[in-house]
């Protein structure tokens, strides 16, 4: 069973001169998928989390969104329709800025294939605005 089926890139995005995007690009091997931000199913699914140390300079603007292909579908074993992603999915998080800073934190998430889901996996992140 592998460690982690992932490929995490981290992008700062400038929309403007104070607006960025936090950019998480999360590439799953063949046979993976990750559970939706809102995975429905039992209760029991491990979403993505996305959790941001504290930083004076930052602003967050609403809450992280996922971009990709969404997959919703009855699994087996899991009571109620489940909602989750193949291949690769985006995860972006507005921001305002005032002045140079790192952006530092955590993401956890969960991955599965077919037959056996690996145990929640903690990263840290860091994204500089420069």
């Amino acid at each position: 069973m592998p460690n982690d089926a992932t490929t995490w890139k981290y992008e700062v995005k400038k929309k403007s001169a104070t607006e960025y995007q936090l950019i998480f690009h999360l590439k799953l091997d063949k046979g993976w998928f990750i559970w939706a931000l809102k995975p429905g199913g039992d209760g029991t699914l491990v979403a993505p989390a996305f959790t941001f140390d504290k930083n004076e300079k930052i602003k967050m603007k609403g809450s992280v969104i996922e971009k990709g292909k969404k997959t919703e579908k009855k699994l087996d074993g899991i009571s109620g329709v489940s909602a989750y992603y193949t291949g690769t999915v985006d995860y972006v998080q507005d921001i305002t800025v005032t002045g140079k800073t790192k952006i530092t934190g955590k993401h956890e998430y969960q991955v599965c294939n077919y037959r056996y889901a690996i145990p929640p996996i903690y990263k840290d992140f860091v994204f500089d605005i420069k």
